[in-house]
């Protein structure tokens, strides 16, 4: 007897065991499973120089000298260095920041002549074509005459080559690139509509200026051209160019869309850019001052260098080729002295792939780059906190101090500078250097996460996995049986059978997220005078197919914060209308009254939010897209009906989920 007893008490003990290492195997294996995915996630992202993944340039030397390492080397004239400027998303606008143009036309005036760049590359976003709502898309004639004015006023163009490109503002409700309102080529100083290869010729060599312009044709209203697209095309085109700038000292592609916007044909853009020492963008406009810093680096080597916005941060960047190195500083409108270290170079941009590094070890000069409005006073140098003396103006802005590169071989050092002017001003800069090749700090994992994912794929297989998931749930309640018992679990997979069997709701649910994913979204004007169709695997307008991009970043969201909570409340819904509730009484339960108000305003929240973006699309789009629209006007209108008949249909029985509780 005793010994039945301790087996009867010893069994339970073992089950309970086993359980628990089950429990535990179940644990490693996710963790191992996670720090598998976390380490190839944070190598994806490692922005280190990897001379294995990156593609180098072949060099011209004699013997077994490299060109990095061959003459001429920065030294203390003012020789082998050009500098030019970038300016990106001016947002030239006739109802918003109406120091925006002035400044703007100041900065054409002043600043360009300060600091007298060889050239001025404008990275799109002329103008804003915005309407005085915000909400809606058009091309002003008046911002472009505006925006015109400014560079004949200033008389840029007679001081310096300015190159200016579209952006997705540019392209807002435009049909053609012939067409009346498309005002970029009659008041831009470029007018050259497409990408194309700009070689800028020095005594000391040629550099190549490479456009890679992503911006839509047609271009539809906003927002559905926040992504750029180039097709193959396109692709061959730049390919072209590619192989043009290998005869140039270094080349530098631009555009206005940062990398991780655009979509483009394997092997991609950053593929296709991968002789380049940089490509300069904007678009992203720091994040709402989130990232105020974005760069990074391709897998290949090239860096890229997002500039934040003229619009609202008037922000603007001087880069400098000196001997082949490039240098840049990304600067404030009229913050003064202005100052650019160009050798030794950032430790973080070094490009070991295409830049002649080796020339910084045989340099016999510091060489700095200071501009301001007043003359220059002073500028003093210290490394790695020891103080090396005052430079000497070698001519221009241009700044020099002799030093001996053998005290920094190894390590990473810091360079400070102190540039003071004859107004009193003084800026400081600071920046890491090493002469070791193999030795480039990364970037930072959220930059690199932003600039170097397609996020157009990554959006895509999200919506489409949580389409799955959501129409998955809906068919599997509604044939699979369910665990009967009290739990929340139980509850909960109870709730969802009750959706799903119900015909009313099964139905309508299912149909509303099937033409989520797989209907029109909405039909009307994406572009003025133009009817289209928009799906979350593109738009059609005007019997053109732009990929699906933003498309499906908008499915996401949807899906998020409309359809799969929506469902959520009517399981929760139907669940009190199964123990007897209605609408009123389930307020009076003991203890539950906040949880349950809570709940109702959650879902009028939403509501609210799926009611503004059918206002969106009214202002947006017009009156047909509001009429027609599935997705936006249809599908609120549904959701109340389905509310209503939720509290006020008859309520589910028991009986409609008999066949998941075993018999007694």
């Amino acid at each position: 007897m005793a010994t039945t007893d301790t087996t009867a008490a010893a069994s339970p003990l073992s089950r309970h065991y086993r359980r628990m290492l089950k429990l535990f195997g179940v644990l490693v294996i996710l963790g191992l499973a996670l720090a598998c995915i976390t380490s190839w996630v944070l190598d994806s992202y490692d922005t280190a120089w990897h001379p294995k993944r990156s593609v180098q340039r072949p060099t011209a030397g004699d013997g077994d000298e490299s060109e990095g390492s061959s003459p001429p080397f920065p030294g203390g004239e003012l020789s082998n260095i050009f500098w030019f400027i970038q300016v990106s998303d001016i947002h030239i606008s006739r109802f918003h920041d109406p120091r925006r143009i002035p400044d703007f036309e100041k900065f054409c005036t002043d600043t360009i002549e300060v600091i007298k760049p060889a050239l001025v590359l404008a990275t799109g976003d002329l103008t804003d074509a915005k309407t005085e709502s915000k909400v809606g898309s058009l091309q002003h004639e008046v911002e472009w005459q505006a925006y015109h004015n400014v560079l004949k006023r200033s008389r840029v163009m007679e001081r310096t080559r300015w190159i200016d490109i579209r952006g997705n503002h540019d392209a807002f409700n435009i049909i053609s690139l012939d067409s009346t309102n498309n005002y970029y080529r009659k008041y831009s100083a470029n007018q050259k509509v497409g990408s194309f290869h700009y070689v800028h010729k020095t005594p000391f060599g040629n550099y190549s200026f490479v456009c890679a312009d992503a911006t839509l044709t047609p271009g539809p209203k906003r927002p559905y051209n926040f992504f750029g697209i180039l097709n193959q095309t396109q692709m061959d085109l730049l390919d072209t160019f590619r192989a043009e700038s290998l005869k140039s000292n270094q080349s530098i592609w631009f555009g206005h869309y940062t990398t991780s916007t655009v979509v483009s044909p394997s092997p991609g853009v950053r593929d296709m850019m991968r002789s380049a020492v940089a490509y300069l963008c904007g678009h992203l406009h720091t994040l709402g001052g989130l990232m105020p810093v974005l760069h990074s680096r391709h897998p290949q080597g090239t860096l890229e260098l997002e500039l934040g916005d003229w619009m609202d941060n008037r922000r603007y960047r001087v880069l400098a080729f000196d001997h082949d190195l490039l240098s840049f500083s990304d600067l404030r409108f009229e913050q003064w002295p202005a100052v650019l270290i160009t050798n030794p170079k950032d430790a973080q941009y070094l490009h070991p792939g295409v830049e002649p590094l080796g020339r910084i070890r045989r340099s016999t000069h510091i060489r700095i780059l200071a501009f301001s409005e007043a003359p220059i006073t002073a500028v003093h140098v210290s490394v790695d906190g020891e103080p090396l003396g005052k430079c000497d103006s070698a001519g221009g802005p241009l700044y020099v101090l002799l030093w001996d590169p053998s005290l920094y071989l190894t390590g990473l050092h810091t360079i400070r500078v102190k540039v003071e002017d004859a107004a009193g001003r003084s800026s400081v800069r600071e920046q890491h250097f090493t002469l070791e090749d193999d030795l480039t700090p990364s970037f930072s994992f959220v930059q690199s996460f932003i600039l170097l994912t397609d996020h157009y794929i990554l959006a895509r297989v999200v919506f489409i996995l949580t389409m799955l998931l959501n129409v998955g749930v809906l068919l599997a309640f509604r044939f699979l049986s369910v665990p009967s018992g009290r739990g929340f679990y139980s509850q909960a997979c109870m709730s969802l059978h009750h959706v799903s069997t119900m015909d009313t709701f099964f139905y309508s649910l299912l149909l509303f997220n099937l033409c989520t994913a797989i209907g029109p979204w909405f039909i009307g004007e994406l572009i003025d005078g133009h009817s289209g169709a928009c799906f979350a695997f593109g738009v059609f307008v005007d019997g053109h197919f732009l990929e699906g991009s933003l498309t499906y970043v908008v499915g996401v969201v949807q899906m998020l914060f409309f359809n799969m909570p929506l469902t959520s409340y009517l399981c929760w819904s139907l669940h009190h209308r199964c123990r007897g509730n209605t609408f009123r009484s389930h307020f009076l339960r003991p203890g539950c009254r906040w949880r349950t108000l809570a709940v109702h305003v959650f879902m009028l929240l939403l509501l609210t939010w799926q009611a503004h973006s059918c206002y969106f699309l009214l202002e947006t789009y017009g009156s047909i897209a509001f009429f027609l629209s599935p997705v936006r006007t249809w599908a609120l209108a549904l959701s109340l009906i389905l509310v209503y008949r939720a509290w006020t249909g008859p309520a589910p029985l028991l009986r409609e989920h008999s066949k998941s509780v075993s018999p007694s």
